[in-house]
């Protein structure tokens, strides 16, 4: 009972490791990312589908489930989920705090029906405190919870993160969390309430800058662009026709750097002898090292810092990493499927990779209530008759 981006994401790790995946959409418009387009996969020609097609964020965060259309605002449907939760495992929902007691969903409730379901909730502010009832936006989010005030340039205003990386966050704390309420399950025989924030997960998430805040007991350093704010040079620098990152993590790294920019006297320069130096005069050797990177194309210099043993990379596109050679290809990280209506498209792949199995795409992301039907008569035994009438009062699609 998730849309959009955290709840779905969630799920779909679930489902990538085996889960199977029930989704629950409104009958008519669907999870509110089928409209977030373009892009769009289109529609073949011998789906009979009409519009503008599948949108690429839907597709992104919803393979391997089964969807079901069902308006649970009618007694019918809320039956229909009661019938559902009974025999389901887990469930995962995204409504404000308290939103679905009226339908009979709230935790509490369907603790009675299956006392062994895992229920996750996932809000912006959790269930209680003074700001509860908000909604949770990612973009948000990252304003009121630190993580827009360190992220952009260093001269410049503050940014968002290019994805919504606090709903990709709490999806992943919400999948780990409903794998080890499984784990406690498996022990105790009981299931339990799974309460996940957006707010907190992103707290969660400033990891060391956070650290650094409550140790020192000072506000953190601000925005630092590609650069860091403790290791000089940690940065991009522009080459002649784009950019390439150079780590020197400590002196002897910065050795390398300096004699793969043809500057071995750097290394004996009392302003950039130790990190601390460099630390110290970060402004005027950043300065001297763009100089010696604009003079080559990227592509120049990763051929030759190949094998030196410090960190560089490309900065790349999204289309150059998704072509890119050891990442993509050689990890196949991207997987062709056969589309019910669009015909063959391309996902990410699950990124992680098991010894003893395999985590896979054994489906695309639905159309809307493509599974109506199945769920409805393979889980909960109705007959065609039923079916065909709650179709015909709304109440499915």
């Amino acid at each position: 009972m998730t849309r959009v981006l955290a709840g779905p994401y969630c799920t779909q790790i679930l489902g990538d490791l085996g889960a199977e995946i029930i989704k629950i959409e409104h009958p008519t418009r669907g999870d509110d990312t089928r409209a977030w387009g373009p892009p769009y996969a289109s529609y073949t020609a011998s789906s009979g589908k009409k519009g503008a097609g599948e949108s690429a964020y839907f597709l992104a965060v919803n393979r391997n489930k089964k969807s079901i259309g069902l308006n649970f605002q009618s007694p019918s449907g809320k039956e229909i989920l009661h019938g559902l939760a009974k025999d389901c495992d887990v469930l995962v929902e995204n409504y404000l705090p308290g939103a679905l007691k009226k339908y009979g969903m709230d935790y509490d409730t369907l603790a009675k029906v299956n006392p062994k379901l895992i229920y996750a909730s996932i809000t912006g502010y959790g269930q209680d405190g003074p700001n509860s009832n908000r909604a949770g936006y990612d973009v948000m989010v990252e304003a009121e919870m630190g993580l827009m005030h360190i992220t952009g340039h260093r001269d410049g205003p503050p940014a968002k993160v290019g994805v919504a990386i606090t709903d990709l966050t709490t999806g992943l704390y919400t999948s780990n969390s409903v794998m080890a309420a499984l784990l406690h399950r498996g022990k105790t025989g009981r299931g339990q309430h799974i309460d996940v924030a957006l707010s907190d997960c992103q707290v969660a998430s400033l990891a060391n800058i956070a650290s650094s805040s409550l140790i020192s007991g000072k506000p953190d350093t601000g925005r630092w662009g590609t650069a860091h704010p403790s290791i000089v040079p940690y940065k991009g620098f522009k080459t002649k026709d784009g950019d390439i990152m150079l780590g020197g993590g400590n002196d002897r790294l910065f050795g390398v750097i300096c004699d793969k920019l043809g500057k071995p006297e750097w290394k004996n320069d009392a302003k950039f002898k130790t990190n601390a130096d460099r630390v110290q005069h970060r402004e005027e050797l950043e300065q001297l090292i763009e100089v010696e990177t604009k003079q080559k194309s990227t592509a120049e210099w990763l051929q030759l810092l190949e094998g030196s043993g410090m960190p560089y990379s490309a900065i790349n596109d999204v289309k150059a990493t998704l072509e890119h050679e050891h990442a993509v290809l050689a990890r196949k990280m991207v997987t062709e499927v056969e589309h019910p209506s669009c015909g063959p498209m391309k996902l990410v792949s699950p990124p992680v990779k098991f010894s003893e199995a395999k985590p896979s795409i054994r489906s695309p992301p639905p159309t809307l209530g493509q599974h109506t039907q199945e769920i409805l008569s393979g889980l909960l035994g109705m007959k065609g008759d039923e079916i065909e009438k709650l179709k015909a009062e709304g109440v499915v699609a």
